[in-house]
């Protein structure tokens, strides 16, 4: 188990590209089950757009491959988005 909070100090890095994409900045919680349904980063620009996330990076849950000490890996297609 872990808490919400180590989440936000764990760097995200996907494993498709290698590309470092920041910490998470929140996570999206399915109300009716209780579960973590995606985790939230933050675009590059976030300094320049207070309380939007128009261009933040979503990345589905089912998308990270694991969870260590210090990372958080992911295999997601930004692109996507």
């Amino acid at each position: 188990m872990f808490k919400i909070s180590e989440l936000r100090q764990k760097e995200i890095i996907n494993i498709s590209d290698g590309k470092r994409l920041g910490f998470a900045s929140d996570i999206e919680i399915n109300m009716e089950t209780g579960t973590i349904e995606a985790i939230v980063i933050p675009s590059e620009s976030k300094f320049f757009r207070f309380f939007t996330r128009e261009n933040d990076v979503v990345v589905p849950w089912h998308e990270i491959k694991k969870i260590g000490i210090d990372v958080i890996l992911i295999d997601y297609d930004i692109r996507k988005t």
